[in-house]
């Protein structure tokens, strides 16, 4: 893989372990294949990271809410 490749990689968040990986797949489809599943995984965090996000957003407004109503 050439060198703007390799950093269009490592700027998606590719570590170096995927990225050789890629570099021994035979053929495109094969690469391609792989960074669908990659980004699969890389949707699948985000989306457990927005659920934890959604709970502590109710926590606040909860706490927000008992705090108002000791006042």
């Amino acid at each position: 893989m050439d060198e703007k490749t390799m950093a269009n990689l490592r700027d998606a968040g590719c570590q170096e372990d995927l990225i050789q990986e890629l570099e021994g797949l035979s053929s495109a489809c094969a690469r391609i294949c792989r960074l669908k599943r990659y980004r699969r995984e890389v949707l699948e965090r985000m989306h457990a990271e927005q659920r934890q996000l959604e709970t502590l957003d109710y926590l606040i407004h909860t706490l927000q809410i008992d705090c108002q109503s000791k006042e």
